[in-house]
């Protein structure tokens, strides 16, 4: 698993990580991540040094803009 790091030059990414029961967006042209845990419509911005978003870097896959939007997986 993992993502591409080409994923970040092409465009927006949405990760997902089930292990933590979590999904990052992260935006191209700002260079902004937000995060949203499963089951919740709300997100947050975090820092893209997050060692959250680091681990999902490499242990989660890529996932969908309709996927994040629904919050992944209902629990």
């Amino acid at each position: 698993m993992g993502v591409p790091n080409e994923a970040f030059r092409s465009g927006d990414v949405f990760i997902d990580f089930p292990q933590e029961h979590v999904m990052f967006h992260f935006v191209k042209d700002t260079g902004k991540v937000f995060r949203k845990f499963y089951g919740k419509s709300s997100e947050d911005e975090i820092p893209h040094t997050s060692s959250l978003f680091a681990e999902a870097q490499i242990f989660g896959s890529l996932t969908t803009p309709e996927r994040y939007i629904e919050g992944g997986p209902k629990q």
